[in-house]
């Protein structure tokens, strides 16, 4: 009798009906409804450009759809998550106070695999400028245009959900490799815009994988030190940025980058701090716990 009183009270509740509506499979569900947004986008943004658009309308379409993943997690979040806010989850990435040690840390990191690079390429550069940005004004707007068309755009649906999703059933280090593999894929059709054919072109998809899956690895390590999306949007950032501002051989700057990236990777692996990659117990259950009503 108590058992169907109990069965009552939460049908009553609302309790039941939310979790007959919520997804079974809500990272695969978001994976794929992100690539379906992000297809037509994408080719729009084909268009326009063979169309001669004016550039800014090239680059705005371009920023719309980068925000792809996050149309597709502010569609399905009543399914995810009922009866909460997206409004308010959003606003819960970023209100952990962010730590200087930290992001002075990744930022070290990343200002160090730029100049590597750098001198690298300018070692072996015929070309007159090493830079492709010749002044303030157009650095200023290639690191806006960069942040509003990648980090901003990416990081609340790849980062601030699926991962923190899959962390609830994996480790933080499995669920950054199936995260990364995804978050790659989907980049699938911006492969076949850099003019590679051949053996050159799939030497490039493997060393952007590489590059991708390493920085969402060292994306969860720094993220689950500070718990704030303000981390791996600077990653992303930076990741986007320096790559584009050198003028060199597009798959030797992504070979470099894969190379040093996946080092980093494998360095926060062995070491491991505060165990924010595997072996912590408590990181699932802080996941869990942070979004529960």
């Amino acid at each position: 009798m108590r058992a169907l009183l109990n069965l009552r009270n939460t049908f009553l509740s609302g309790d039941y009906m939310n979790s007959e509506k919520k997804l079974k499979k809500p990272v695969a569900s978001f994976i794929v409804l992100t690539n379906i947004i992000f297809m037509p986008l994408f080719c729009l943004v084909g268009a326009i450009s063979m169309l001669g658009f004016p550039e800014w309308v090239f680059d705005v379409m371009l920023c719309i759809s980068a925000w792809s993943s996050t149309f597709a997690f502010a569609i399905l979040f009543k399914k995810i998550y009922p009866g909460q806010s997206f409004i308010q989850f959003v606003k819960d990435k970023f209100k952990n106070k962010l730590k200087f040690s930290v992001i002075l840390t990744v930022i070290m990191i990343q200002a160090s695999i730029f100049l590597m690079i750098l001198t690298i390429v300018s070692r072996n550069s015929e070309v007159d400028s090493i830079f492709t940005i010749t002044s303030w004004g157009m650095l200023f707007y290639f690191f806006i245009k960069n942040l509003l068309a990648g980090p901003f755009g990416e990081e609340i649906g790849w980062r601030g959900f699926a991962q923190i999703e899959l962390q609830k059933k994996h480790s933080p280090l499995t669920a950054s490799i199936i995260i990364g593999f995804w978050w790659g894929m989907w980049h699938l059709p911006l492969w076949f815009t850099t003019g590679l054919v051949g053996l050159d072109l799939i030497k490039y998809i493997l060393f952007f994988m590489i590059a991708l899956m390493s920085t969402k690895i060292i994306m969860t390590a720094f993220y689950n030190l500070n718990q704030n999306l303000i981390i791996p949007i600077i990653i992303h950032q930076f990741f986007n940025f320096f790559i584009g501002l050198i003028n060199g051989n597009l798959l030797d700057l992504i070979m470099y980058n894969a190379i040093f990236y996946l080092i980093v990777a494998v360095l926060l692996i062995i070491i491991n701090p505060k165990k924010v990659l595997y072996g912590k117990e408590d990181t699932n259950i802080m996941n869990v716990e942070q979004y529960m009503v």
